[in-house]
């Protein structure tokens, strides 16, 4: 009796240490010390995307340049911007309506326009019409940018007056999720677009396609002079100013106000908006190029000495304006090609001294007479309520408009069980690497940071290097008495290590060792300002997912090794990590046993249905993504 207690004794104390018995606040301030700097993950990330910039433009000849820009331009149109789109709206007819006319009694009328981009989604704008209209007269495009009034803010109505005054037609441009666009929102909202990217149908084409609209209508106008058009636009819309104006060559005249950088100058400053980082926009071609493509045609690049808001002239000039005014000068037209300073107010802003300038450019290059006096203008700016022009009650929105993408999608129906299957799940791998850009990386350094080792349980904590440069923050646990080839589970959260204390715990209470992995973008791997840096990846034909799930897979090869484990489990909190997990998993079934997901989704639907908007899970946006796999294909994937 004695002999059999003593037994069962020692079997007992055995599996209490073995077990380690850990609660989950005894590790969590193991967990929660910080293995990166955010200033030191931000450097890495700018060393990397450094090396993905492309060259500035070069030519050694007018034919050559002439040459490169049509193969940009129909590149950047057919292989990026129109991507996914049907080609009946990439080529349907204008529909404008022209809702009612305002006489003024100063000179002009308005023309309240609506229009429409795609089938079932309207937008409005203000033609400026001078009031005795007679002949060919120039013609300018005014875009609005992110200001909340849309077309109504002041200076943009001031603008347009002005040209109006003096002869011009100009028309002035809602911009989605701006102005009458507003009353949609969340729907209209820009972070909403990456819905379209996946789905398969590239955002940009969207905001192309409502630009370029504006320039038809201007085109088929009875009284525009096709040779003198010309387009504006501050902030927002001067990046619309630089996308249509090399784009369409109908635009004879740019003046792009504070819109656009090169990529150097937002790796440095960590600047720009969803859009004016396209997928796959940055391979090959940068801003400048699409600056040197309005070579030889009238171009004023107008920037601010100290924009509060971004793109400050002395720090954008030498590698927009310097490095494009060579390939200018080719065509003997460097006089075409014209920079401004603001320093009055020097902030953020087309107010008069910018104008003034767009008002003397564009006489000169249209041959107009002077019509920079706004003598007068001030009195006549109207309310947002008397521009309303007014939209469709069941107008689509940016969301609609994805949501109506992803119900069209159809994939092919998964074969049965068998040979069939095996074949399948070979060719959609290969699918599914391509789409997230998968590249296999390697552990090239684990930087040891920190170790524990007390009542029961060891750890140590590490910065994995990877052979691409990039990194992944990681606390590998264990009882200290459990054996070297114990079970092995992965942990990550969402929300991070520090937020993953319980699930680590369990693990570590099952008799396994457990790693807490931080994947770039996650807990103590994301930068400051992060949304930056997943857009400019994308846009340089990288896809965050595609790095998680190599840095996934290339930890768990580490990890294989360094503890003899056969198979690694994992376990994940939060729909950003359950796609990594699962397309790691699906990229290489024989590395994972199993994955158990808390508080994830059963399909990308539920992105659209919530809806999820970039902001909360950037890396998931994934270009072509939906449209080829959802979920439930991921597991079928990860069968062995």
């Amino acid at each position: 009796m004695g002999i059999r207690w003593y037994v069962c004794f020692c079997v007992l104390v055995v599996s209490t240490v073995m077990n380690a018995q850990t609660s989950a606040g005894q590790i969590q301030g193991i967990l929660d010390a910080p293995i990166w700097s955010p200033d030191e993950l931000a450097g890495h990330l700018r060393q990397y995307l450094m090396t993905r910039v492309p060259p500035p433009p070069s030519a050694s000849s007018p034919a050559e340049w002439s040459a490169q820009s049509a193969r940009l331009r129909r590149h950047l149109l057919d292989d990026i911007a129109f991507h996914g789109w049907p080609k009946q709206w990439v080529d349907a007819p204008l529909r404008f309506v022209e809702v009612e006319t305002v006489e003024t009694g100063q000179g002009y009328r308005l023309r309240k326009l609506r229009y429409e981009i795609v089938p079932g989604f309207w937008t409005v704008g203000i033609l400026y019409e001078p009031e005795r209209l007679s002949g060919k007269v120039p013609a300018v495009l005014d875009f609005t940018g992110h200001e909340s009034e849309g077309k109504s803010v002041e200076f943009k109505q001031k603008l347009c007056i002005q040209l109006a005054r003096h002869g011009l037609l100009a028309l002035n441009m809602e911009w989605l999720s701006l102005g009458e666009l507003r009353g949609s929102e969340p729907g209209n909202s820009h972070r909403l677009s990456a819905h379209l990217d996946l789905t398969g149908a590239n955002l940009l084409g969207l905001f192309y396609l409502a630009m370029r609209k504006g320039l038809d209508y201007l085109y088929e106008h009875p009284h525009a002079d096709q040779a003198r058009l010309a387009v504006t636009g501050l902030s927002g819309g001067g990046w619309q100013t630089i996308m249509l104006s090399a784009l369409d060559e109908r635009v004879a005249l740019a003046i792009p106000v504070a819109g656009y950088s090169a990529l150097v100058s937002r790796i440095e400053f960590v600047e720009g908006d969803l859009e004016h980082s396209a997928s796959d926009f940055f391979v090959g071609q940068d801003y400048p190029h699409l600056t040197a493509m309005r070579a030889p045609r009238p171009t004023l690049l107008i920037y601010n000495a100290e924009d509060r808001c971004c793109y400050r002239a002395p720090l954008v000039k030498p590698y927009i304006y310097d490095h494009v005014k060579p390939i200018f000068r080719l065509f003997g037209r460097e006089d075409a090609f014209a920079w401004h300073e603001n320093t009055d107010p020097s902030d953020h802003n087309y107010q008069l001294d910018n104008r003034t300038q767009a008002y003397r450019f564009i006489s000169r290059h249209f041959g107009l007479p002077p019509m920079d006096d706004e003598k007068g203008v001030a009195p006549q700016i109207k309310s947002h309520e008397e521009l309303v022009v007014g939209l469709p009650k069941d107008n689509l929105t940016i969301l609609g408009l994805a949501k109506r993408f992803a119900a069209e999608i159809r994939r092919p129906p998964v074969p049965a069980a068998g040979p069939a299957r095996r074949a399948w799940a070979v060719a959609q791998r290969e699918r599914l690497s391509n789409i997230v850009r998968f590249n296999r990386v390697e552990v090239k350094h684990p930087w040891a940071k920190t170790n524990t080792k007390n009542k029961g349980l060891e750890t140590r904590s590490y910065r994995l290097e990877f052979s691409d440069g990039l990194g992944a923050s990681v606390v590998w646990l264990k009882a200290i008495a459990s054996p070297d080839d114990a079970p092995t589970t992965i942990v990550l959260n969402d929300k991070g290590k520090k937020e993953a204390s319980g699930q680590v715990s369990d693990r570590l209470n099952r008799v396994e060792q457990v790693l807490a992995l931080d994947l770039l973008f996650h807990g103590d791997s994301a930068p400051p300002r992060q949304l930056r840096f997943t857009q400019w990846l994308s846009g340089t034909g990288v896809r965050p997912l595609g790095i998680q799930a190599a840095q996934l897979i290339a930890a768990a090869r580490w990890l294989q090794k360094a503890s003899g484990a056969p198979t690694i489990r994992l376990d994940t909190t939060g729909i950003r990590t359950q796609v990594a997990a699962a397309t790691a998993r699906a990229l290489q079934p024989d590395l994972f046993s199993e994955l158990v997901v808390h508080q994830g989704m059963s399909s990308f639907q539920y992105l659209f249905d919530q809806p999820v908007v970039y902001d909360e899970a950037p890396d998931i946006f994934c270009f072509d993504l939906y449209r080829e796999f959802d979920l439930s294909h991921l597991s079928i994937l990860a069968e062995k």
